[in-house]
Formats: structure tokens, C-alpha cells, sequence
């Protein structure tokens, strides 16, 4: 555990890139051999736009970063926050409860209020209007979003006292995590059930990716399935009965071009339809 963290104390950006990269690169050849849908599109064309946010995301992150490492770096010498102040945690504690925790604040928190404050949904569904989800649509975030995640990823540092090396591993975990969660590939029934006792399953977050509420107000995790089991907000849906997108922005084509994209937050909020969640 300790060389982990040393290794993540340090870890080059070129590393970080090749998560990234390989990440996308390996899901997208498994897209192609166990495909969850039969898509018919052009799959590069897809990825566009989905491409161009992870390339914001990025920008965003890089101009911001200098705030992530001086708060870890505060913390530290501080000994403030939560896993700081239980006494006498083992090292594999320390790091397991940290990243648990940065999943809560950064991804979780994050994600249910981005759903449940009507600007910031506004927002958040330029991330639900992907009509062909896949491992691409994983880092599909209007750049606004990009700053508002990077705040409550800021505030849960801050708030749970993680050092610089937990949050790059925390951040690693969940580049793959969601990149695994919406990729378009189909594990046995069986064995995504399984994993969804612990962790978010592709076939659990593709739940929340349906058009309609109360659906798409559930399974807000990224890397653990425990926050939306603790609150209340996990769902089940028979995978292929799912319908990707949102209800109140149905163009297809508009919701594929970079320009309208962009555009999207700044419309009169709509208002979406709720249906009676199956048994």
C-alpha cells in the first residue's frame, strides 16, 4: 500500500494520460466484441463531441489543479479533516476510507444535486443527451459542469482531509470506473448483479442513462454502489427495456453537434415527464 501511495504522491501526467487514453481505448475495442446494443451509427461521429468535452474536462482540471494540490497539501500539514482525525487508522483504512469518501462528496453529491437543482440539471443534461451511450459519453460534461464537479471534488478534500496522493488515485479509480460503467458492453446478468453490490455495474448506471424519470433520479455513484443503497436511490430496469437521452430534449441530431451542445444550459428549463417505475 505504501508503494502505491508513493507512487500516486508523484505520478507523472504523462501516466495520468495513458489512464485516460488506455482506459477509452480498451473499452472502445470491447464496445466492438461484447456489445450491450447493436447502435447503428457512425461511431466516430459519435465521439466527436463526447471527445471535444473530455478535452474541456481536461482544460478545466489542468487550469485548476493548483487549488486541488494546495488544499491536499493544507490538509496534510493541518492534520485536518475526517480521516485525519480518527486515530490510530491502519494505512490501508487511511486510503480506503479516503477514496470511499472523495466518491461520496465528488461523484455522489455531486451528481444527485446536478439532478435536483434545476440550473445545474440544466447543465448536467448535456451529459444525459447522448442517445448512444458508450465509454465516450463518459467524460461528455459542458465545461460549467467540469467546474462545478471540480468544486465539490475541491470541498470533499477539504472536508474528508485527503493528501495529494489519494485524490490522484481517487481520481484514476474513477476515470476508469465511469469509463467501465458506460461503456456499451454486456456482462452476464449474474455477474453485473454481483458487482453491484459494491460497485456501480455497467448495466447499473445504464439505469440511470434512461430517458424518463424516476429513472434517470437514480444510481448517481461512480465508484461504489453503497451511497445510492445508503440513501434510497438505487433502481433496477431490465436492461433491454432501456431508452437512452432525455425526454425533454428528444433531437437526436441537435444533440450531437458541439454548437448546440454548448448552448444547451442557457434554455427555459423543461419540464420531464415521470412514469410508474416497473416492479
Amino acid at each position: 500500500m505504501e508503494t502505491i501511495i508513493n507512487y500516486f504522491e508523484t505520478i507523472p501526467t504523462l501516466h495520468r494520460s495513458l489512464i485516460l487514453v488506455g482506459g477509452l481505448t480498451l473499452f472502445w475495442l470491447l464496445e466492438g466484441t461484447l456489445p450491450l446494443f447493436n447502435f447503428k451509427y457512425k461511431k466516430w461521429k459519435h465521439a466527436a463531441p463526447n471527445l471535444f468535452f473530455t478535452l474541456t474536462t481536461i482544460i478545466v482540471n489542468f487550469t485548476l489543479a493548483f487549488t486541488l494540490v494546495a488544499t491536499s497539501d493544507w490538509v496534510s500539514i493541518n492534520n485536518f479533516g475526517i480521516i485525519n482525525w480518527i486515530p490510530n487508522l491502519p494505512l490501508w483504512a487511511y486510503v480506503f476510507l479516503g477514496v470511499l469518501l472523495l466518491d461520496f462528496f465528488g461523484a455522489y453529491l455531486a451528481h444527485y444535486v446536478e439532478h435536483k437543482v434545476k440550473p445545474l440539471w440544466m447543465v448536467h443534461l448535456v451529459h444525459h443527451s447522448d442517445h448512444n451511450v458508450d465509454t465516450t459519453t463518459a467524460n461528455r460534461h459542458h465545461p460549467l459542469e467540469s467546474i462545478i464537479r471540480f468544486a465539490f471534488t475541491l470541498f470533499g478534500v477539504f472536508i474528508v482531509g485527503t493528501p495529494i496522493a489519494i485524490v490522484f488515485l481517487y481520481q484514476s479509480l474513477s476515470l476508469v470506473a465511469t469509463q467501465f460503467t458506460h461503456a456499451n458492453i454486456k456482462l452476464p446478468k449474474k455477474v453485473d448483479k454481483a458487482l453491484s453490490y459494491i460497485l456501480v455495474s455497467p448495466d447499473m448506471h445504464k439505469v440511470h442513462h434512461h430517458y424518463m424519470l424516476p429513472y434517470t433520479d437514480s444510481n448517481y455513484g461512480n465508484i461504489f454502489s453503497i451511497w445510492d443503497r445508503l440513501f434510497g436511490t438505487f433502481m433496477t430496469l431490465d436492461r433491454e427495456t432501456i431508452v437512452y437521452g432525455v425526454d425533454t430534449f428528444p433531437d437526436e441530431e441537435a444533440n450531437g453537434k458541439i454548437g448546440e451542445l454548448l448552448k444547451q444550459p442557457f434554455h427555459k428549463y423543461r419540464k420531464p415527464t415521470t412514469i410508474k417505475p416497473q416492479d
